[in-house]
């Protein structure tokens, strides 16, 4: 599975830069699919809805399914919150995975950095990242492209595929 992180401090634009990569893919003829982390409390279900009656009661999944999209909600239940491996198993078959967050998870990533930020780079700490998209010129070893250049962080991305992966 080709899998690349989309890293960087609260509001760098890492969620502007993943969503603009996965729209570039799509359009380029590829399956993607995408894993975003979020430290806080998220749900997607609301109380009251028949769906969060069900979790409410103690079902440990609960499929949501309708004529457009299903989705499913896991309760943890006070176990541990899954891996970014385990995370990935769970996916159907893709040609990409996009993952924003994670940034601790060795997987490979290209860093959202801004100029203006008071935090300093990851890359100075992290060997995973491959790439940096910054809005000034970075002083990275490895890849730097402008942040806004999405179709040449695509090529990037595209040129580290894995072999044999296409017919996933």
């Amino acid at each position: 599975m080709n899998v690349i992180g989309i890293v960087g401090w609260k509001n760098s634009g890492k969620t502007t830069l993943a969503s603009a990569l996965i729209r570039e893919l799509c359009n380029r003829g590829l399956t993607v699919n995408s894993i975003k982390h979020a430290h806080h409390m998220v749900d997607v279900d609301q109380p009251g809805t028949d769906s969060y009656k069900h979790r409410d009661a103690g079902a440990r999944e609960v499929i949501l399914a309708g004529g457009q999209r299903f989705a499913i909600m896991h309760e943890l239940r006070g176990a541990q919150e899954p891996t970014l491996d385990e995370l990935l198993a769970r996916l159907g078959p893709c040609d990409w995975v996009v993952v924003e967050g994670f940034k601790t998870h060795p997987h490979p990533k290209i860093e959202v950095h801004r100029r203006d930020s008071s935090r300093s780079p990851l890359y100075l700490e992290d060997a995973s990242i491959v790439a940096v998209a910054a809005d000034y010129a970075a002083d990275f070893t490895g890849a730097v492209f402008d942040l806004n250049d999405v179709p040449a962080i695509a090529d990037f991305i595209l040129s580290r595929e894995k072999p044999g992966t296409e017919d996933q």
